[in-house]
């Protein structure tokens, strides 16, 4: 028997159905990621809109859709756990579903705490599809995970033009309901990718390794006050939440703040979110090349530019560049602090470690979007600006120190 031309037949086998499994998980991670932007495209504005005379908590309901992310990407591993990975999946899209339709409910009914309800539920639809590119990931041979992942924020390109132009395109489509047209068009979105997700041939997750399980598992509180998780939680939190806090108040800034009308600012989120996720595509390597401290650390200079750029002026290329730059900042630090807490724990501590990181992660996010509201109605847009020097200065300082230790050790 030929078992060299067994094994290449198995691998062709198992590359074909990786391939089909990828194709199939970014279509729907281009459909379902478009409610983010979105999302921090009208919910300011509208939750503005709605309130009275106290505008403070404009910006609740995107704090809905922050905590609906964190639930969500708890709630999809006891699903999956329950029903298998594809039908968690379809479930998080059914979630999407009826967040879009209870949110064209509460524009019609032009009520707040009910369009929070439906931000809350798309949040929790975003959450579960969070985990799409570890199912590419785990679905695929070791010589396709990393073009497979690649497809998956390819994925995220595409909602990043798709999202945006829902918005422009169906704003006024119940007018004078303005803004209920993209929920919508997110409906049907969603339901497609239910049915994506039911044609999906995911194997089932293999169990840890005997070697893995040899070794000691250490307290949470041990890992969690290690140097190296510690600086790459709170320069990821940094990363994350400065990103939320600005996205979340931009649009109000622009709209309310300066004038500029709606599709100007959408298409700022649009061009804010192409940058949070084109780069993706080199920043693994940039990461393997030059170490994941040193890319945390540009992207936090980044961040600091983003506040210059905000800074200097309310003209729209001062907005546009801001939400570009903030984009970038946000893609190398927090992809680059999850490459650092990654490398502090071992493999079968990772569901604790990673668990109590998106707890603390999901609900500064939550935190940051629903004060931007009261930062942006209280002091306004330059004091917004000027909350990203203090947390990147004190994010940065750690990064470095994490760095001359690393060097040190080497030395």
């Amino acid at each position: 028997m030929d078992t060299r031309a067994d094994t290449t037949g198995g691998l062709e086998h198992a590359l074909s159905t990786a391939r089909y499994n990828v194709l199939l998980l970014t279509a729907a991670q281009a459909l379902l990621a478009s409610a983010g932007p979105i999302v921090f495209s009208v919910g300011g504005i509208v939750g503005y809109q709605m309130l009275g005379d106290d505008k403070s908590l404009a910006t609740a309901p995107l704090t809905g859709f922050n905590i609906g992310i964190a639930l969500g990407a708890m709630l999809v591993a006891v699903v999956a756990r329950l029903a298998g990975r594809r039908h968690g999946f379809m479930v998080g899209a059914i979630i999407g579903a009826a967040g879009s339709a209870l949110a064209t409910i509460a524009l019609f009914r032009s009520s707040f705490w009910l369009l929070a309800t439906a931000f809350l539920l798309i949040g929790i639809s975003g959450g579960f599809a969070q985990k799409i590119r570890f199912a590419a990931a785990d679905a695929s041979p070791s010589v396709y995970k990393a073009k497979a992942i690649s497809w998956i924020l390819a994925g995220g390109v595409i909602s990043a033009v798709l999202g945006p132009q829902l918005v422009i395109l169906a704003r006024d489509l119940f007018e004078p309901v303005l803004f209920a047209g993209p929920f919508v068009a997110l409906l049907p979105l969603c339901l497609l990718a239910v049915g994506l997700f039911a044609l999906l041939r995911l194997p089932e997750t293999a169990a840890s390794g005997t070697g893995a399980a040899a070794l000691p598992v250490r307290p949470l509180g041990e890992i969690v006050l290690t140097q190296r998780f510690l600086t790459g939680m709170v320069a990821g939190i940094s990363s994350y939440a400065l990103m939320t806090f600005m996205m979340t108040g931009a649009p109000l800034a622009m709209v309310i703040g300066c004038g500029f009308s709606p599709d100007l600012a959408t298409l700022g989120i649009q061009w804010h979110v192409l940058a949070m996720f084109a780069p993706s595509f080199f920043t693994g390597m940039l990461i393997q090349r030059h170490g994941a401290e040193r890319i945390v650390a540009a992207g936090l200079v980044i961040l600091m530019a983003c506040a210059a750029v905000a800074h200097m002026g309310i003209a729209l290329w001062n907005f546009w560049g801001a939400l570009i730059l903030l984009g970038v900042g946000w893609n190398f630090g927090f992809i680059g602090s999850t490459a650092i807490v990654a490398a502090s724990y071992r493999p079968h501590e990772a569901d604790k470690v990673q668990g109590f990181h998106d707890i603390v992660l999901f609900g500064t996010v939550a935190l940051s979007s629903f004060s931007s509201g009261k930062v942006f109605n209280a002091y306004g847009w330059q004091t917004i600006n000027l909350v990203f020097w203090p947390v990147t200065g004190i994010s940065l300082l750690l990064v470095l120190l994490l760095l001359y230790r690393s060097a040190a050790k080497r030395a």
